[in-house]
């Protein structure tokens, strides 16, 4: 299943986080033995790529983009019940006590408090037989000695320091003085053991996983975060490849008006590339054990990327940053030998995710290096002239179209609260910025009644960019950005409702009709891939009850317990009995994706 043989036919597919999906024998969260029924699933309904969020071990805010290493996996999504120990009296009991204390399904959201009870069990099962002499995982650490040692080691200076920081640690293990090291790891060896063992036994898991998706003919489709955590074994391993005076983020546009601030440093690619790139070569290595294909995230942060003095006032987000590299002259030699590297080191095919403002440099090395992009359908518009959704004929053949991301809300929230509006706090700030009283203007440009979840709807008599320039009080050369977002989100549901094609008069809530309507236009298009999230694949059938936009993945720029912790309403095996598996079927084979 190799990268350019994926390419030769269209291809339809399911996002689906691991966290979001379950099965009976789950203990809290969905683990890598649930990805056989989710696999059954997806062949069932003749989707032949799974994709996943990125399955790094996550920090305290559980955000898979901002890990605790590009390496190690998340303890969470070991399955217990597939370990040799589970058959153990004892640690039966313990399992069972687990699944009591966090049923999967009882609720929308994951307790990510169940992380700690699962190691506890974990470390029960390793102490009960002597590992000292396994010469597999002598093998798995031999192999993987880049980064195995330096993250087991920052997993035990992070228990002994109480879970803070690596730059809070003493001196002598901040700096990584060696013999501080050495004697740490000779006195603490059964701890730095185990967490190599939980290593061990994820990887095994995971492959083991990989060659039933290959059974079924499904492409496991992984995601490699562009950044990882500041406080991160990475970063501690090897801080020469980090700018640690910066934060990474992304500019303000018509969503966020402040832009975004990430948190996690950018990199000293400099450093790295007089490395060989070893860094970026080794995680790539690593994630072929589980991947036919892999994401890249942010990939137009390879040519340049938003970097915020870190001294900055957190609420003040992504206002004050910087695109490095500074020269614009730069970016595409910057991102085409990164690319380069990439493409040169793996079998996987890279795909990437290249929303947001993009500098023509990094759609043209995409095309070049023949890398997928991503056509979100909300987004898929003539921006310049029409102003207009592109039918299903004009998406880019290399690219994998699609509803919804884990970052945006999903296809009904968006239909309701977000289609044909402006960002209010966006609005608001460019009136003060150019003397306009917001006010007034919104008032006179507004429907208050459509107008929420801090979204400005017009109003249907504001029907032309004149009527605008004339409320806002300022001559048309002043205004320049204010028409843009008319001309992009006036009445865009009437817009995108008649691409549709669906003879009744336009809807304002959704219903499975719309969504499906939605669907087959992404399905249909010339696209090479359509993948779409499990969440909006659910909205075919009404699983989810209540306010759609409730049932988000992520909201970006935010810390909550709402994000990366969202659950489906019904277990896998459920999901393989519903109807719906039969409606998807039909719909991918319809589309000719089959």
């Amino acid at each position: 299943m190799t990268g350019s043989a994926l390419l030769e036919k269209r291809k339809s597919g399911v996002l689906a986080p691991l966290f979001s999906v379950y099965s009976k024998d789950s203990c809290g969260i969905g683990d890598l033995g649930d990805l056989k029924l989710l696999l059954d699933w997806c062949a069932f309904t003749r989707n032949s790529i799974l994709q996943l969020l990125p399955m790094n071990e996550v920090g305290s805010v559980y955000c898979p983009y901002d890990s605790l290493s590009s390496f190690a996996l998340e303890p969470s999504y070991i399955s217990l019940e597939k370990l040799p120990a589970s058959s153990d009296r004892s640690i039966r009991i313990e399992i069972d006590n687990l699944k009591r204390n966090f049923p999967c399904g009882r609720g929308e959201r994951v307790d990510y408090a169940l992380k700690k009870e699962k190691l506890r069990i974990l470390k029960a099962m390793y102490l009960r037989w002597d590992h000292s002499d396994s010469l597999e995982l002598k093998r798995f650490a031999q192999e993987n000695s880049y980064w195995l040692g330096d993250f087991a080691l920052y997993k035990v200076l992070k228990d002994r320091y109480n879970g803070a920081a690596w730059y809070e640690w003493e001196d002598k293990y901040k700096n990584r003085d060696p013999l501080a090291l050495e004697a740490f790891g000779i006195e603490h060896e059964e701890e730095v053991n185990f967490q190599m063992w939980v290593q061990w036994q994820l990887g095994l898991q995971f492959k083991a996983a990989k060659a039933y998706a290959e059974s079924r003919d499904i492409a496991l489709k992984g995601d490699l975060p562009i950044l990882v955590s500041r406080d991160s074994a990475d970063v501690w391993a090897h801080p020469q490849f980090f700018k640690l005076e910066f934060a990474a983020g992304a500019p303000p546009d018509m969503y966020c008006a402040k832009g975004q601030r990430w948190g996690m440093p950018t990199y000293k690619w400099d450093v790295i590339a007089a490395d060989g790139y070893r860094y970026l070569k080794e995680k790539l290595k690593y994630a072929e054990n589980f991947y036919h294909i892999l994401r890249i995230d942010h990939v137009v942060g390879l040519f340049r990327i938003w970097s915020i003095p870190y001294a900055q006032p957190a609420e003040d987000q992504g206002l004050h940053g910087f695109f490095d590299p500074l020269c614009e002259g730069e970016w595409a030699g910057h991102g085409r030998s990164i690319l380069s590297v990439m493409q040169d080191t793996t079998s996987m095919l890279l795909c990437a995710e290249d929303l947001g403002v993009i500098p023509r440099a990094c759609p043209e090395a995409l095309k070049d290096f023949n890398i997928p992009g991503n056509d979100v359908q909300r987004w898929v518009k003539d921006w310049k002239v029409a102003h207009d959704f592109l039918p299903a004929e004009e998406y880019r053949i290399l690219s994998v179209a699609m509803l919804s991301t884990h970052d945006t809300t999903n296809w009904p929230a968006w239909w309701e609260n977000e289609a044909g509006t402006v960002d209010e706090a966006l609005f608001m700030r460019k009136c003060v910025e150019r003397g306009i009283d917001y006010s007034r203007v919104k008032a006179e440009l507004f429907d208050f009644s459509l107008s929420r979840r801090g979204r400005l709807r017009w109003k249907n008599e504001i029907a032309s960019s004149d009527k605008l320039v004339w409320i806002l009080g300022k001559r048309r050369e002043e205004v320049g950005d204010f028409i843009e977002l008319y001309d992009n989100s006036y009445r865009e549901k009437e817009l995108l409702w008649r691409h549709f094609g669906i003879p009744t008069p336009m809807r304002e809530e959704s219903d499975r009709q719309i969504v499906r309507a939605a669907f087959t236009m992404v399905l249909d298009s010339t696209a090479v891939f359509c993948i779409n999230t499990i969440v909006d694949w659910l909205y075919l059938a009404n699983t989810f009850k209540g306010d759609p936009y409730e049932h988000r993945i992520n909201t970006p720029g935010t810390v909550s317990k709402f994000n990366w912790s969202l659950t489906i309403p019904l277990p896998l095996e459920d999901l393989l009995k519903n109807s719906l598996g039969r409606l998807i079927r039909e719909m991918v084979i319809s589309s000719a994706r089959s």
